[in-house]
């Protein structure tokens, strides 16, 4: 997990936000001794080893977990200066210029990590993996414990969670039988922590982010004696705008070639964003490329007036209908009339059961959270977001969209309940300390303008990091691509990013490096237990076929 709009402190990542009122060095902070805080001014907590093993594609593969922290500086030029503690190396410019007060030496950040690997194996030639969720602000327990990690959060179909106890078991659909696996929470979440001058704003940002995971992964690959291993990224929702931008970087500004770019609810252009789509009037693209998934969510709710047997072959009609007919009524704007206004809302109506006249007084463009709220409006249930085939009762009936995501409020307990349980009990790390799932936005707004990156466009609501993606795949022609996404998912449809993927600006020659998985799941397709062992099936293929490089 998780998207969030262009606006900030609107993140639709953001989840628990009670939770999120626990973030680093704030308010928690008079709740506890002075000696249990945790800062990235004072030295970070050593790293601590323990042992494991998990049952997975049908072997028994024992492994060694590390779970600490990596500290990376906001530049490259400041991070040169830190020695591998994290500590100003002595002589360097930062440590002869270090000032008395903490809050005034350039910015760092603690970066919280685990790290998973195969005992035995040649860690040379031995794939690694690197993980994150997006937000952006969300830390990155809804991979380590939903995907392919050692262990798993059972979740119960598409239904809310009864409350505690929650059940972690082992994951049989463990990506260790082909790469080690490091999940990195991204600065100012999970164990991690910011500190000197300024660091929020060093650090929250579409750049600024990427450069800080660009750094951690040099670091991490210095530390562990990786350098020479196969090397994956593998973003969630805003991961994959941090991948696009973090690709680039690593490829262009630190020589490493990556193997390929594994990308799960992908979005790289937030102007087809379907729930900002009313703020950016004359821009019809997020209508067209949501339409499929508004469709899905019909026929496995069963509302479609004449029901389909099979899913993908009425999506495919779908969607030549999105690009066509549809695209076509809103180029027209009001040129278009109102015979023909009515043709296209009845076609509406009959791939997504909204009634033609909700179409019509709609001007044909519904967006996400209007969907939500009225697509089972007379049952006074409001659709998910992050997975549309979750249901829950309508907070307010009179409203105009959902007003909350049942799938978010049916699963976020557990997955925070059992990170914050099985770091400390299972991996023994984070005594004292506070585990934050979400960075604490207090004031301080994602910075989504491109400072240093060519070939990205960013503004306030409009930034597309497609550009950073081709140029990492033009900069090295054998990298490969997945995209992977669930046809359930309205925070990021899978139409758009198949239609961004299509439209990257690349050489023909070069789309072959791409390939596409579909699920019938949602945002996070792994919490379908027969989509997360599709999703690892479908991604060991993919690392077994790219870790030698070649075509």
């Amino acid at each position: 997990m998780r998207i969030s709009s262009p606006i900030p402190v609107s993140l639709l990542a953001c989840l628990i936000l009670a939770l999120a009122g626990l973030a680093w060095a704030v308010q928690e902070q008079s709740a506890k001794p002075a000696e249990a805080q945790k800062t990235a001014e004072s030295p970070a907590p050593a790293d601590v080893t323990t042992k494991g093993s998990v049952e997975a594609s049908g072997q028994r593969i024992d492994f060694t977990a590390v779970a600490g922290t990596i500290t990376v500086g906001a530049t490259d030029a400041e991070d040169a200066q830190l020695g591998p503690e994290g500590r100003p190396q002595p002589g360097s410019q930062l440590a002869l210029s270090e000032p008395k007060n903490p809050a005034e030496a350039p910015p760092v950040a603690q970066m919280f990590y685990v790290a998973y690997l195969k005992n035995g194996a040649n860690a040379e030639g031995r794939p690694v993996t690197f993980f994150y969720n997006g937000g952006p602000g969300s830390s990155t327990m809804w991979l380590h414990l939903g995907s392919l990690g050692p262990k798993h959060v059972v979740t119960n179909g598409d239904t809310h969670l009864p409350a505690a106890p929650y059940q972690l078991v082992d994951n049989p659909d463990c990506l260790l039988d082909v790469s080690d696996e490091v999940f990195i929470d991204m600065p100012g979440t999970g164990f991690g922590g910011l500190a000197g001058r300024d660091a929020e704003k060093a650090f929250w940002g579409v750049d600024q982010d990427a450069g800080a995971f660009a750094r951690f992964i040099v670091r991490f690959l210095t530390k562990y004696n990786r350098w020479n291993s196969p090397k994956y990224i593998f973003g969630e929702s805003y991961g994959t705008t941090r991948s696009a931008v973090l690709a680039n970087v690593l490829e262009k500004g630190k020589s490493v070639d990556l193997n390929g770019v594994i990308l799960l609810s992908q979005i790289f252009n937030f102007t087809s964003d379907i729930d900002a789509a009313k703020r950016n009037p004359g821009v019809d693209l997020p209508y067209v490329l949501a339409l499929p998934t508004f469709a899905a969510t019909a026929w496995y709710h069963k509302k479609l007036p004449q029901q389909p047997a099979a899913l993908e072959p009425f999506l495919k009609e779908v969607e030549d209908f999105a690009l066509g007919g549809y695209m076509h009524a809103l180029a027209l704007g009001t040129g278009l009339s109102d015979a023909e206004k009515q043709q296209v809302a009845e076609k509406l109506h009959a791939y997504t059961s909204l009634p033609a006249a909700y179409w019509m007084k709609a001007d044909l463009r519904v967006n996400g959270g209007e969907f939500e709220k009225t697509f089972e409006d007379t049952e006074d249930m409001t659709t998910g977001r992050y997975d549309t085939r979750f249901l829950g009762p309508t907070i307010d009936p009179l409203s105009e969209g959902s007003e909350y995501d049942p799938q978010d409020a049916a699963i976020s307990s557990a997955y925070t309940a059992l990170i914050n349980s099985y770091l400390r009990n299972d991996l023994k790390y984070g005594a004292g300390q506070t585990y934050v799932p979400q960075a604490l936005f207090d004031g301080v707004h994602w910075d989504w303008t491109r400072h240093e990156q060519e070939g990205g466009f960013g503004s306030a609501g409009g930034t597309n990091v497609s550009a950073d993606l081709a140029d990492a795949m033009k900069t090295n022609p054998h990298l490969k691509v997945m995209v992977n996404g669930g046809y359930y998912d309205m925070a990021t449809p899978f139409f758009g990013a198949m239609y961004e993927e299509e439209h990257l600006p690349i050489p023909a020659s070069l789309a072959k490096n791409i390939e596409y998985d579909w699920y019938e799941s949602g945002h996070m397709v792994y919490v379908r237990e027969e989509c997360r062992k599709q999703l690892h099936d479908r991604v060991a293929a993919f690392i077994r076929g790219s870790e030698s490089g070649s075509e």
